[in-house]
């Protein structure tokens, strides 16, 4: 590859929690409908340059795992259901992103879209992490970050984060791809 392909395109809707450390975006190669090939690849390239070491896929299913896995980017697999207790798949997304964080890895953490869910798990994080004092401030903090008011499907996941368990012990159990 040359010329300014080389270095890949930014998945769309990227946008920095942690500066330089944490970031999310919707998933690479886009959502269902509008997912291309190429793209996935382009966008993964663009991880890549930009010295990403891990990608946290919130999908229900595991679409772009085995690209990650070829392309050699970790990525762990933390399925975020639609429904029901999410408490534990949370508290393992929060242990596993809080050390490697801890450990200087940069993350990416993606679901179809960048939309309510995946903003309410990051600013649960931050709430959880103790980055940010209340659930408020963290709900406000991604509402600025992404330009769109969160809904309640995310309230309610930073609402849930409130109520774990506070950062302590080792990094989640998830399903991983390593490199």
């Amino acid at each position: 590859m040359k010329g300014k392909w080389a270095a890949g395109i930014p998945p769309r809707n990227f946008t920095w929690v942690i500066k330089d450390r944490l970031a999310m975006s919707e998933r690479p190669g886009g959502f269902a409908p509008n997912h291309r090939k190429v793209r996935r690849q382009e966008e993964i390239i663009w991880l890549q340059v930009q010295g990403f070491n891990r990608v946290v896929s919130l999908l229900p299913s595991s679409h772009n795992l085995q690209a990650y896995e070829e392309k050699s980017l970790a990525s762990v697999h933390y399925p975020l259901p639609s429904s029901g207790d999410v408490r534990g798949i949370l508290t393992e997304v929060y242990r596993d992103v809080h050390v490697r964080l801890a450990g200087g890895e940069r993350i990416l953490v993606h679901q179809e879209e960048l939309g309510d869910r995946v903003s309410g798990v990051i600013a649960g994080y931050l709430l959880w992490s103790s980055r940010l004092p209340t659930g408020p401030q963290a709900v406000t903090v991604l509402e600025h970050l992404t330009g769109h008011p969160m809904g309640p499907s995310g309230r309610e996941l930073v609402a849930v984060a409130g109520q774990l368990a506070p950062v302590t012990g080792q990094p989640g159990t998830g399903s991983t791809q390593t490199a």
